[in-house]
């Protein structure tokens, strides 16, 4: 064989090699992106299941009910006696 065609066919073997790599890196990185991605929604699903317990929680503190009963426990209010109320007109 000529010279030029060793060239050639040494240049063609370089970029098969080359084209090879780059295939197995890209799977590669594709694998870890895949399993990166797995990870990050496994962690919203978490972060999902804590933000409706603390919605349920928000319900539960913010009711009327447990907002009087704290009121009277912690600060000793209570509603005003008949006598107490002032009433305002224009």
């Amino acid at each position: 064989m000529r010279r030029p065609h060793l060239l050639l066919i040494a240049v063609l073997g370089l970029g098969v090699v080359a084209s090879a790599v780059a295939v197995v890196h890209a799977k590669y990185r594709s694998r870890v992106l895949f399993a990166e991605l797995r990870q990050l929604q496994r962690e919203a699903d978490g972060l999902d299941i804590e933000w409706k317990a603390l919605l349920i929680e928000h319900g539960a503190w913010g009711a009327p009910h447990r907002i009087e009963v704290e009121a009277r426990k912690r600060l000793n209010m209570r509603p005003p006696r008949a006598d107490e109320i002032v009433v305002i007109r224009e």
